[in-house]
């Protein structure tokens, strides 16, 4: 069903969200009757090393389970991460004294609700970083939502089809096959609703902690970051993760992100740790200065990609590496009333 062409190795360390970044463009263009390629390596090759290594040095929690690794990423903060299929989505769960706040709710291929039932007993707040389908797969599961209240957003709520994502289950997607209870065949993400929205700045208070929401619109337009400025710490979502940043979808919009990403940096004096939606539960703060410039070079035009895959531009500059694509560097708008998954 798939053609997959395989080109050479390129020198540079290519990590696991690029690889199989091309190995779901190919699923995506099989329905189109298109060929693309996929790296000489697979996720596979990843498997063998887990953990990453920023994982690798945080306490395992007893709450992990076959599918997800529960982190002890800082005091009461657990960071969920999936990681045995490529996307390694993070969920982050906040405690307080009174209430939790849950950060994503990753792929919904396996029950997350158990886990956080398992890690307290404190009434929970859903919050998503953005509504891209690996991030409120498992939202269907909860009765407090909170959400940003945009067209985009409500439309996402609808969930996503089997259609839409199912370059996601394929067979080399995972490290060990899908979970168990996981039918591949039919795999999509459940309608969800919210009770309650919520703006730039608002304080959320969970009883003894107070956490701040932060509007960085960019890689999607309902995009959200987290401040808890008195412990120091930041959650970043999709706007900064530990891995090769996504800047491709319809919906991406490059100056909203240099914006963000410009905002963000800001307040790096004022954390200690960086909390991203893939890979790396948790890096130190430092890196979203070195993302910023990095980005401004690419939108220089002075730098050229070191991939191109269809429509899609692959770039590494200074240690940071994007994935873009030609019509978002032009700065094509799509409406933002469909929603969209991310793929």
């Amino acid at each position: 069903m798939h053609n997959f062409l395989r080109g050479k190795r390129n020198n540079m360390k290519l990590s696991l969200k690029l690889i199989f970044f091309i190995i779901a463009a190919s699923i995506v263009s099989c329905t189109k009757n298109e060929v693309s390629y996929v790296e000489d390596s697979s996720f596979a090759d990843v498997c063998q090393s887990l953990p990453v290594p920023a994982n690798k040095i945080l306490p395992l929690n007893d709450a992990s389970t076959e599918w997800f690794q529960v982190y002890e990423s800082h005091k009461g903060v657990y960071s969920i991460v999936e990681p045995y299929q490529f996307q390694m989505s993070i969920s982050h769960l906040i405690l307080g004294d009174e209430r939790a706040l849950l950060f994503d709710t990753g792929m919904g291929m396996a029950p997350i609700k158990p886990v956080i039932e398992s890690l307290t007993d404190l009434p929970v707040t859903v919050l998503n970083s953005h509504t891209h389908f690996d991030h409120v797969g498992g939202n269907a599961e909860f009765d407090n939502i909170l959400a940003v209240d945009s067209p985009y957003t409500r439309a996402n709520m609808k969930g996503f089809s089997h259609e839409e994502v199912a370059g996601d289950v394929i067979d080399e997607a995972f490290c060990n096959g899908p979970p168990k209870s996981l039918d591949t065949e039919n795999y999509y993400t459940r309608a969800w609703s919210a009770d309650n929205f919520v703006i730039d700045g608002q304080i959320i208070d969970l009883g003894n902690r107070l956490i701040e929401v932060i509007d960085v619109p960019g890689h999607t337009p309902d995009a959200l970051a987290l401040l808890d400025q008195e412990n120091a710490l930041l959650f970043t979502g999709d706007t900064y993760y530990d891995d090769n940043l996504w800047l491709f979808s319809p919906e991406t919009d490059l100056d909203h992100y240099s914006e963000s990403i410009a905002k963000l940096s800001k307040l790096e004096n004022q954390i200690e740790f960086i909390f991203g939606a893939h890979t790396s539960a948790r890096v130190d703060a430092g890196i979203l200065s070195k993302v910023k410039e990095s980005f401004s070079k690419l939108r220089s035009g002075k730098v050229k990609p070191i991939h191109e895959v269809q429509d899609r531009l692959i770039y590494e500059i200074d240690g940071v590496n994007f994935v873009t694509s030609k019509s978002i560097l032009a700065g094509e708008k799509i409406s933002m009333d469909k929603g969209a998954s991310g793929l």
